[in-house]
């Protein structure tokens, strides 16, 4: 039995399919973290909150990694840890330090600040001759304007160290620009309280569907999952609404999106671990938008398993701790699996959302969830405004999209001001 130290975590779906996954493959797990109530009250389906199946809760500093390496050796001194992990972004960086640091298994740390940062993988990617966008990095508003008129204008503005499309947008000239800067130059500290880099990303547009490569690297050696379809919400934001996997896309393009994706995995010298990584199909060919060095979110993990049999936060943990995770890929029955998501129609204060019997009753949903009442949303500008979701399988081979997204318009969204509205 493997004995994992958990650095901080996701609060989304990832927050429980970790925890599963390490004790479904026989290990345990210590959590680590600099403010428990970040967790509280983000429970699991099936009522019992993932970190009661912690083996111990520690707090400690995990914003500073050159105070938490020395905190941490002394625990590993006594607990004996086997792998270091997390869920969170803003902590791969801390925990791939951490494992180097203990000499337990880990992707290079250098790898993991290529990817995760979104100027760096571009730099990266650029110099290892991949054909990508025009970019430009800046910190300050003379610069990026100065870059603007360089790059021309539509373009996308981007943080180098966000998720969850925070603060990503489509601008189309100059006001848009400033309007886009700003809104990121008032947001100097992430949610998890960490100050944020000054710079900025701004981009050609890349134009296309979106999809991305599942894919699982062992010393090196990267073996390829699957693509993953996405569908984004409208302009000027890049809010995913939906995904299925694998992609409805011919053979040719699985394998120049493949390729595409290998390629940039290999520009950052990523070397060990889960990772997903998102492309843009242009008319030019497959595009990368950004690499991600850990599972999906917004569980398209659990479409690759339903799939494929393939378990990618347990595969995740396993490599994590040294071992050979098994990838083989098995017929399920399922031809595709897919999830959409219930974007909030505005900002408010929500006072119901109806249709959800349906979803309860239907027999090709396999996982469903909506807020409850009371719960305050603001507009949907990111992916971490989501009122609800609904996933379904398909075994006819017809996809399994068009019923997702077929369930969630069936939902409606009432909220407090409408109902105060209406009684007065």
């Amino acid at each position: 039995m493997g004995h994992l130290l958990v650095v901080e975590s996701w609060v989304g779906a990832m927050s429980t399919l970790l925890p599963r996954a390490i004790r479904e493959a026989g290990h345990r797990f210590t959590f680590l973290t600099r403010n428990l109530h970040h967790y509280l009250g983000r429970g699991s389906g099936d009522g019992v909150h993932p970190l009661l199946t912690a083996d111990n809760v520690i707090t400690a500093e995990t914003n500073d990694p050159d105070l938490l390496l020395p905190q941490v050796q002394r625990l590993h001194e006594v607990l004996r840890f086997d792998g270091v992990i997390t869920s969170c972004d803003y902590y791969l960086g801390t925990v791939a330090r951490l494992a180097a640091h203990l000499g337990l298994p880990g992707a290079r740390p250098q790898a993991v600040e290529y990817a995760c940062r979104k100027d760096l993988a571009r730099q990266r990617m650029q110099a290892a001759g991949l054909s990508g966008p025009g970019f430009a990095i800046t910190e300050d508003w003379p610069g990026a304007e100065a870059a603007a008129r360089t790059l021309g204008f539509p373009l996308v503005i981007k943080p180098v160290d966000l998720c969850a499309g925070m603060f990503v947008r489509l601008v189309a000239d100059r006001t848009e620009l400033r309007e886009a800067f700003d809104a990121l130059d008032a947001f100097p500290v992430n949610a998890r309280g960490q100050q944020r880099s000054p710079q900025v990303l701004l981009e050609e547009v890349l134009v296309g569907p979106e999809v991305s490569v599942e894919t699982v690297t062992v010393d090196g050696t990267t073996t390829v999952l699957g693509v993953t379809d996405k569908s984004l919400a409208g302009e000027p934001w890049f809010v995913e609404t939906g995904h299925m996997f694998p992609a409805a896309l011919d053979a040719a393009t699985v394998t120049a999106v493949c390729d595409t994706g290998l390629a940039a995995l290999a520009a950052v010298g990523f070397d060990r671990g889960v990772a997903h990584t998102e492309l843009r199909l242009t008319a030019a060919g497959p595009r990368v938008v950004e690499i991600n060095p850990r599972p999906a979110g917004n569980q398209i993990t659990e479409l690759v398993r339903r799939a494929t049999g393939v378990d990618l936060p347990m595969v995740y943990a396993q490599l994590a701790l040294g071992e050979q995770p098994d990838i083989t890929v098995t017929d399920t029955g399922v031809r595709s699996a897919a999830i959409s998501f219930l974007l909030p129609p505005r900002a408010g204060t929500v006072a119901g959302i109806d249709g959800a019997a349906t979803l309860a009753a239907a027999p090709d949903v396999v996982d469903w969830a909506v807020k409850p009442a009371g719960h305050r949303t603001g507009d949907a500008v990111s992916n971490n405004t989501y009122l609800g979701h609904v996933m379904t399988v398909d075994t006819t081979g017809l996809g399994a999209r068009v019923r997702a997204e077929e369930l969630v318009g069936g939902l409606s969204v009432r909220y407090a001001d409408e109902m105060a509205g209406a009684l007065a």
